[in-house]
Protein backbone atom coordinates (compact mmCIF):
# COMPACT_ATOMS: atom_id res chain seq x y z
CA UNK A 1 0.00 0.00 0.00
CA UNK A 2 1.21 3.18 -0.72
CA UNK A 3 1.23 5.90 1.33
CA UNK A 4 1.77 10.10 0.64
CA UNK A 5 3.41 11.27 3.76
CA UNK A 6 5.58 14.65 4.48
CA UNK A 7 9.17 14.19 3.79
CA UNK A 8 10.08 15.50 7.51
CA UNK A 9 8.10 12.10 8.67
CA UNK A 10 10.55 9.67 6.62
CA UNK A 11 12.47 7.21 8.92
CA UNK A 12 15.28 4.51 8.51
CA UNK A 13 13.37 1.46 7.32
CA UNK A 14 10.87 2.96 4.90
CA UNK A 15 10.87 2.56 1.33
CA UNK A 16 10.21 5.04 -0.89
CA UNK A 17 8.28 4.50 -3.81
CA UNK A 18 8.22 7.96 -5.71
CA UNK A 19 9.48 11.34 -4.88
CA UNK A 20 7.26 14.20 -5.10
CA UNK A 21 8.23 17.33 -7.32
CA UNK A 22 10.21 17.76 -10.25
CA UNK A 23 12.77 14.56 -10.65
CA UNK A 24 15.36 17.92 -11.69
CA UNK A 25 14.97 18.65 -7.85
CA UNK A 26 16.02 15.52 -6.44
CA UNK A 27 19.43 14.42 -5.91
CA UNK A 28 18.99 10.13 -6.42
CA UNK A 29 19.75 8.24 -9.72
CA UNK A 30 16.37 6.12 -8.86
CA UNK A 31 13.05 6.99 -7.08
CA UNK A 32 12.17 4.20 -6.07
CA UNK A 33 14.77 2.40 -2.78
CA UNK A 34 15.10 1.49 0.33
CA UNK A 35 15.94 4.23 3.02
CA UNK A 36 18.69 2.90 4.81
CA UNK A 37 21.16 5.51 5.18
CA UNK A 38 20.28 8.74 7.74
CA UNK A 39 22.24 11.14 4.86
CA UNK A 40 19.41 10.40 2.15
CA UNK A 41 16.72 11.97 4.52
CA UNK A 42 18.32 14.96 5.22
CA UNK A 43 19.25 15.31 1.04
CA UNK A 44 15.68 14.92 0.52
CA UNK A 45 14.46 17.23 2.79
CA UNK A 46 16.85 20.03 1.91
CA UNK A 47 16.60 19.35 -1.23
CA UNK A 48 13.31 21.14 -1.47
CA UNK A 49 10.97 17.71 -2.01
CA UNK A 50 8.03 18.05 0.56
CA UNK A 51 6.02 15.33 -0.30
CA UNK A 52 6.74 11.19 -0.77
CA UNK A 53 5.06 7.99 -1.52
CA UNK A 54 6.34 5.53 0.67
CA UNK A 55 4.90 1.91 0.05
CA UNK A 56 4.45 -0.04 3.41
CA UNK A 57 4.64 -3.70 2.11
CA UNK A 58 8.06 -2.97 1.22
CA UNK A 59 9.05 -0.97 4.11
CA UNK A 60 8.41 0.30 7.89
CA UNK A 61 4.70 1.75 7.68
CA UNK A 62 4.48 5.27 9.04
CA UNK A 63 3.66 5.19 12.81
CA UNK A 64 1.47 7.38 14.85
CA UNK A 65 2.94 10.66 16.76
CA UNK A 66 1.89 8.58 19.66
CA UNK A 67 3.59 6.18 19.03
CA UNK A 68 6.85 8.52 18.37
CA UNK A 69 6.85 10.02 21.73
CA UNK A 70 8.73 8.67 24.08
CA UNK A 71 8.03 7.16 27.27
CA UNK A 72 8.81 9.05 30.25
CA UNK A 73 10.82 7.29 33.29
CA UNK A 74 11.38 8.74 36.96
CA UNK A 75 14.50 9.38 38.48
CA UNK A 76 14.84 8.66 42.14
CA UNK A 77 13.84 12.00 42.93
CA UNK A 78 10.96 12.44 40.91
CA UNK A 79 12.21 14.28 38.48
CA UNK A 80 10.98 13.20 35.45
CA UNK A 81 13.59 12.09 32.30
CA UNK A 82 12.82 11.53 29.05
CA UNK A 83 14.82 8.84 27.08
CA UNK A 84 14.82 9.69 23.33
CA UNK A 85 16.61 8.62 19.83
CA UNK A 86 16.10 11.80 18.11
CA UNK A 87 16.23 11.71 14.07
CA UNK A 88 18.94 14.59 14.84
CA UNK A 89 21.34 11.56 16.37
CA UNK A 90 20.67 9.40 13.58
CA UNK A 91 21.29 12.01 10.73
CA UNK A 92 24.49 12.38 12.91
CA UNK A 93 25.68 8.57 11.52
CA UNK A 94 29.27 8.93 11.00
CA UNK A 95 30.36 6.11 8.36
CA UNK A 96 33.40 4.58 7.92
CA UNK A 97 36.09 5.22 5.19
CA UNK A 98 35.48 1.53 3.95
CA UNK A 99 31.70 2.13 4.23
CA UNK A 100 32.11 5.18 1.86
CA UNK A 101 34.45 3.27 -0.87
CA UNK A 102 31.64 0.99 -0.46
CA UNK A 103 28.80 3.55 -1.43
CA UNK A 104 31.30 5.15 -4.16
CA UNK A 105 31.35 2.08 -5.83
CA UNK A 106 27.58 1.40 -6.24
CA UNK A 107 27.45 5.18 -6.95
CA UNK A 108 29.32 4.37 -9.94
CA UNK A 109 28.31 1.12 -10.85
CA UNK A 110 24.81 2.36 -11.00
CA UNK A 111 25.81 5.40 -12.88
CA UNK A 112 28.02 3.10 -15.53
CA UNK A 113 24.87 2.20 -17.94
CA UNK A 114 23.53 5.85 -18.25
CA UNK A 115 26.48 7.26 -19.33
CA UNK A 116 27.07 4.07 -21.71
CA UNK A 117 23.80 5.05 -23.04
CA UNK A 118 25.04 8.55 -23.65
CA UNK A 119 27.68 7.56 -25.89
CA UNK A 120 25.84 5.38 -26.99
CA UNK A 121 23.09 8.09 -28.19
CA UNK A 122 25.59 10.60 -29.30
CA UNK A 123 27.20 7.81 -32.05
CA UNK A 124 23.87 6.86 -33.44
CA UNK A 125 23.41 10.74 -34.29
CA UNK A 126 20.62 11.03 -31.10
CA UNK A 127 19.76 14.39 -29.16
CA UNK A 128 21.53 14.45 -26.05
CA UNK A 129 19.66 16.12 -23.43
CA UNK A 130 22.35 17.63 -20.62
CA UNK A 131 19.73 18.38 -18.47
CA UNK A 132 19.26 14.47 -17.92
CA UNK A 133 22.62 14.26 -16.51
CA UNK A 134 21.72 16.58 -13.67
CA UNK A 135 20.36 14.06 -10.87
CA UNK A 136 23.54 11.96 -11.54
CA UNK A 137 25.07 14.96 -11.17
CA UNK A 138 23.59 15.62 -8.04
CA UNK A 139 24.08 12.41 -6.46
CA UNK A 140 28.19 12.51 -7.37
CA UNK A 141 28.04 16.03 -5.37
CA UNK A 142 26.15 14.48 -2.39
CA UNK A 143 29.35 11.71 -2.67
CA UNK A 144 31.86 14.24 -2.99
CA UNK A 145 30.61 16.40 0.06
CA UNK A 146 30.30 12.87 2.11
CA UNK A 147 33.91 11.61 1.53
CA UNK A 148 35.62 13.30 -1.45
CA UNK A 149 38.25 10.94 -0.98
CA UNK A 150 36.36 7.59 -1.08
CA UNK A 151 34.72 8.92 -4.46
CA UNK A 152 37.73 10.00 -5.86
CA UNK A 153 39.86 7.21 -5.31
CA UNK A 154 37.05 4.19 -6.65
CA UNK A 155 36.95 6.84 -9.81
CA UNK A 156 40.21 6.01 -10.67
CA UNK A 157 40.33 2.45 -10.87
CA UNK A 158 38.68 1.07 -14.00
CA UNK A 159 39.68 -1.32 -17.18
CA UNK A 160 40.50 -0.74 -20.03
CA UNK A 161 37.23 -1.59 -21.36
CA UNK A 162 35.30 0.77 -19.64
CA UNK A 163 37.91 3.50 -19.79
CA UNK A 164 36.02 5.96 -21.84
CA UNK A 165 32.60 6.07 -19.71
CA UNK A 166 34.32 5.91 -16.08
CA UNK A 167 36.79 8.81 -17.15
CA UNK A 168 33.75 10.80 -17.71
CA UNK A 169 32.44 9.91 -14.00
CA UNK A 170 35.97 10.40 -12.42
CA UNK A 171 36.58 13.53 -13.85
CA UNK A 172 33.02 14.84 -12.93
CA UNK A 173 33.54 13.97 -9.54
CA UNK A 174 36.87 15.57 -9.64
CA UNK A 175 35.14 19.05 -11.04
CA UNK A 176 32.68 19.07 -8.80
CA UNK A 177 35.18 18.51 -5.37
CA UNK A 178 37.42 21.13 -6.99
CA UNK A 179 34.71 23.48 -7.77
CA UNK A 180 33.54 23.38 -4.10
CA UNK A 181 37.47 23.79 -2.99
CA UNK A 182 37.69 26.83 -5.26
CA UNK A 183 34.26 27.98 -2.91
CA UNK A 184 31.94 28.36 -6.79
CA UNK A 185 28.50 29.15 -6.36
CA UNK A 186 25.63 25.70 -6.55
CA UNK A 187 25.25 26.53 -9.79
CA UNK A 188 28.92 26.63 -10.85
CA UNK A 189 29.16 23.37 -8.75
CA UNK A 190 26.54 21.80 -10.71
CA UNK A 191 27.81 23.11 -14.45
CA UNK A 192 31.70 21.58 -13.56
CA UNK A 193 29.88 18.65 -12.98
CA UNK A 194 27.68 18.44 -16.28
CA UNK A 195 31.03 19.66 -18.27
CA UNK A 196 32.99 16.90 -16.78
CA UNK A 197 30.69 14.34 -17.34
CA UNK A 198 30.19 15.68 -20.74
CA UNK A 199 33.96 16.79 -21.58
CA UNK A 200 35.08 13.83 -23.94
CA UNK A 201 31.26 13.35 -25.11
CA UNK A 202 33.25 14.14 -28.89
CA UNK A 203 35.61 10.91 -28.77
CA UNK A 204 32.21 8.92 -29.29
CA UNK A 205 32.04 10.18 -32.78
CA UNK A 206 35.98 8.89 -33.58
CA UNK A 207 36.32 6.23 -35.86
CA UNK A 208 35.85 2.84 -33.74
CA UNK A 209 39.46 1.61 -35.05
CA UNK A 210 41.04 4.37 -33.17
CA UNK A 211 39.07 4.87 -29.91
CA UNK A 212 39.18 1.15 -28.93
CA UNK A 213 42.82 0.94 -30.33
CA UNK A 214 44.36 -1.63 -27.79
CA UNK A 215 48.05 -0.14 -27.91
CA UNK A 216 49.88 3.57 -28.19
CA UNK A 217 48.02 5.72 -30.93
CA UNK A 218 50.32 7.19 -34.11
CA UNK A 219 50.90 10.17 -35.03
CA UNK A 220 48.08 9.95 -37.57
CA UNK A 221 45.94 8.04 -34.99
CA UNK A 222 46.42 11.25 -32.62
CA UNK A 223 45.74 13.88 -35.21
CA UNK A 224 41.77 12.09 -35.83
CA UNK A 225 41.53 12.18 -31.87
CA UNK A 226 42.82 15.66 -31.22
CA UNK A 227 39.24 16.40 -33.19
CA UNK A 228 37.28 15.22 -30.79
CA UNK A 229 37.33 18.42 -28.55
CA UNK A 230 36.01 20.17 -31.26
CA UNK A 231 33.33 17.70 -32.36
CA UNK A 232 32.21 16.87 -28.74
CA UNK A 233 31.16 21.12 -28.40
CA UNK A 234 29.45 20.85 -31.58
CA UNK A 235 27.01 18.60 -30.72
CA UNK A 236 26.85 19.95 -26.84
CA UNK A 237 25.86 22.84 -28.77
CA UNK A 238 23.07 21.88 -30.76
CA UNK A 239 22.05 19.90 -28.08
CA UNK A 240 21.52 23.00 -26.18
CA UNK A 241 23.37 22.37 -23.69
CA UNK A 242 24.73 25.83 -21.61
CA UNK A 243 27.83 27.56 -22.82
CA UNK A 244 30.09 26.92 -19.78
CA UNK A 245 29.94 22.87 -20.89
CA UNK A 246 30.31 23.21 -24.40
CA UNK A 247 33.61 25.46 -23.57
CA UNK A 248 34.41 22.65 -21.21
CA UNK A 249 34.59 20.29 -24.37
CA UNK A 250 36.25 22.25 -26.75
CA UNK A 251 39.09 23.68 -23.97
CA UNK A 252 40.10 20.77 -21.87
CA UNK A 253 43.24 19.99 -23.94
CA UNK A 254 44.24 23.86 -23.52
CA UNK A 255 47.19 24.63 -22.25
CA UNK A 256 48.09 27.91 -20.01
CA UNK A 257 51.27 28.00 -22.40
CA UNK A 258 49.56 28.11 -25.71
CA UNK A 259 50.86 24.76 -26.65
CA UNK A 260 47.51 23.42 -26.13
CA UNK A 261 44.80 22.16 -28.83
CA UNK A 262 42.74 23.09 -30.82
CA UNK A 263 42.73 26.93 -30.68
CA UNK A 264 45.98 27.08 -29.17
CA UNK A 265 44.87 29.57 -26.39
CA UNK A 266 47.08 30.46 -23.22
CA UNK A 267 46.66 31.74 -19.47
CA UNK A 268 43.66 33.84 -18.99
CA UNK A 269 42.36 33.65 -22.41
CA UNK A 270 41.15 29.61 -21.15
CA UNK A 271 38.17 29.65 -19.36
CA UNK A 272 38.35 29.00 -15.33
CA UNK A 273 36.13 25.77 -15.55
CA UNK A 274 38.62 24.54 -19.09
CA UNK A 275 41.67 25.67 -16.78
CA UNK A 276 39.93 23.37 -14.15
CA UNK A 277 39.47 20.49 -16.85
CA UNK A 278 42.58 20.09 -18.24
CA UNK A 279 44.06 19.27 -14.66
CA UNK A 280 41.39 16.80 -13.60
CA UNK A 281 41.17 15.28 -16.68
CA UNK A 282 45.06 14.92 -17.03
CA UNK A 283 45.18 13.58 -13.67
CA UNK A 284 42.57 10.96 -14.10
CA UNK A 285 43.99 9.76 -17.17
CA UNK A 286 47.45 9.14 -16.26
CA UNK A 287 46.80 7.44 -12.98
CA UNK A 288 44.35 5.37 -14.79
CA UNK A 289 45.70 1.67 -16.26
CA UNK A 290 45.49 1.47 -19.98
CA UNK A 291 45.90 -1.24 -22.31
CA UNK A 292 49.71 0.29 -23.46
CA UNK A 293 50.77 1.52 -20.01
CA UNK A 294 50.66 1.22 -16.04
CA UNK A 295 48.29 3.42 -14.17
CA UNK A 296 51.04 5.91 -12.13
CA UNK A 297 50.78 6.58 -8.67
CA UNK A 298 48.68 8.66 -7.31
CA UNK A 299 51.41 10.32 -5.56
CA UNK A 300 54.14 10.01 -8.34
CA UNK A 301 51.71 11.92 -10.49
CA UNK A 302 50.81 14.56 -8.27
CA UNK A 303 54.98 15.20 -8.34
CA UNK A 304 55.44 14.61 -11.97
CA UNK A 305 52.24 17.32 -12.73
CA UNK A 306 53.78 19.49 -10.81
CA UNK A 307 57.11 19.71 -12.87
CA UNK A 308 54.92 20.35 -16.22
CA UNK A 309 56.18 24.01 -16.58
CA UNK A 310 53.69 25.79 -18.66
CA UNK A 311 50.71 22.84 -18.68
CA UNK A 312 48.47 24.21 -15.96
CA UNK A 313 47.17 27.04 -13.77
CA UNK A 314 49.57 26.96 -11.00
CA UNK A 315 47.04 28.77 -8.74
CA UNK A 316 44.11 25.97 -9.61
CA UNK A 317 47.47 23.13 -9.63
CA UNK A 318 48.07 23.82 -6.08
CA UNK A 319 44.08 23.94 -4.88
CA UNK A 320 43.90 20.60 -6.59
CA UNK A 321 46.75 19.30 -4.59
CA UNK A 322 45.22 20.31 -1.39
CA UNK A 323 41.88 18.94 -2.75
CA UNK A 324 43.49 15.25 -3.34
CA UNK A 325 46.06 15.44 -1.27
CA UNK A 326 50.00 15.19 -1.54
CA UNK A 327 49.93 11.36 -0.85
CA UNK A 328 46.27 10.59 -2.11
CA UNK A 329 44.24 7.42 -0.97
CA UNK A 330 46.36 4.43 -2.88
CA UNK A 331 49.66 5.99 -2.99
CA UNK A 332 52.59 3.69 -2.24
CA UNK A 333 54.85 5.23 0.50
CA UNK A 334 58.34 4.82 2.07
CA UNK A 335 58.33 5.59 5.86
CA UNK A 336 60.62 6.75 8.29
CA UNK A 337 61.23 3.08 9.95
CA UNK A 338 62.20 1.61 6.59
CA UNK A 339 58.72 0.15 5.90
CA UNK A 340 56.63 0.52 2.67
CA UNK A 341 52.87 1.26 3.37
CA UNK A 342 49.37 2.59 1.06
CA UNK A 343 47.48 5.63 2.21
CA UNK A 344 44.21 4.52 3.59
CA UNK A 345 42.50 7.82 4.60
CA UNK A 346 43.82 11.28 3.59
CA UNK A 347 45.01 13.46 6.57
CA UNK A 348 42.62 15.95 8.09
CA UNK A 349 44.53 18.30 9.16
CA UNK A 350 47.88 17.58 7.24
CA UNK A 351 48.58 16.77 4.11
CA UNK A 352 51.79 14.75 4.92
CA UNK A 353 50.30 13.11 7.98
CA UNK A 354 47.23 10.77 6.22
CA UNK A 355 46.58 7.40 7.90
CA UNK A 356 48.73 4.44 6.40
CA UNK A 357 48.52 0.75 6.10
CA UNK A 358 52.14 -0.77 6.44
CA UNK A 359 52.64 -3.84 4.77
CA UNK A 360 55.98 -4.59 4.04
CA UNK A 361 59.67 -4.08 5.26
CA UNK A 362 62.51 -2.21 3.21
CA UNK A 363 65.04 -4.06 5.72
CA UNK A 364 64.22 -8.09 5.08
CA UNK A 365 62.57 -6.99 1.89
CA UNK A 366 59.38 -9.42 2.96
CA UNK A 367 56.16 -8.89 3.81
CA UNK A 368 55.09 -8.00 7.85
CA UNK A 369 51.74 -8.01 9.57
CA UNK A 370 49.55 -5.44 8.20
CA UNK A 371 49.65 -2.00 10.49
CA UNK A 372 46.86 0.77 10.61
CA UNK A 373 48.99 4.06 11.48
CA UNK A 374 47.32 6.88 11.89
CA UNK A 375 50.14 9.42 10.94
CA UNK A 376 48.38 12.23 12.65
CA UNK A 377 47.90 11.37 16.07
CA UNK A 378 49.98 13.34 18.79
CA UNK A 379 51.80 9.85 20.13
CA UNK A 380 52.87 8.87 16.57
CA UNK A 381 56.46 9.30 16.42
CA UNK A 382 56.55 7.85 12.65
CA UNK A 383 56.27 9.47 8.96
CA UNK A 384 56.58 9.80 5.66
CA UNK A 385 59.80 9.80 3.79
CA UNK A 386 58.55 9.97 0.36
CA UNK A 387 56.42 8.42 -2.47
CA UNK A 388 57.85 4.90 -3.63
CA UNK A 389 57.19 3.97 -6.86
CA UNK A 390 55.11 0.50 -7.01
CA UNK A 391 56.53 -0.78 -10.00
CA UNK A 392 59.83 -1.44 -8.76
CA UNK A 393 58.01 -4.20 -6.90
CA UNK A 394 55.60 -5.53 -8.88
CA UNK A 395 53.39 -5.93 -5.77
CA UNK A 396 50.22 -7.91 -7.16
CA UNK A 397 46.66 -6.42 -6.09
CA UNK A 398 48.05 -3.36 -4.13
CA UNK A 399 44.68 -1.55 -4.30
CA UNK A 400 43.11 -4.73 -2.39
CA UNK A 401 45.23 -2.83 0.56
CA UNK A 402 42.72 0.43 0.62
CA UNK A 403 39.63 -0.85 -0.67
Amino acid sequence: MNKRIASTDLRLGMYIQKLGGSWLKHPFLRSSFLLTDADDIKSIVESGIEDVWINEEKGEALQSKEALTPPKTEEPSGTPVVTSQSTEDKSGIEFSMEDNINRARRLLNDAKPQVLAMYKDARLGKAIDPQATLPLVNEIDLMVQRNSAAILSVARLKTHDDYTYMHSLAVCALMISLARQLEMDEEQVKLAGVGGLMHDLGKSLMPLEVLNKPGKLSDAEYDIMKKHPAAGAKLLEKSGAAPEVIDIALHHHEKINGLGYPNRMNGKEISLFSRMAAICDVYDAVTSERAYKQAWDPAGTIREMAKWEGHFDKQIFNIFVKMVGIYPVGSLVRLASQRLAVVIEPGIDSLIKPKVKAFFSLRSKAPIPMQTIDLALPSCKEKIDGPEDPTKWNFKQLDSLWQ
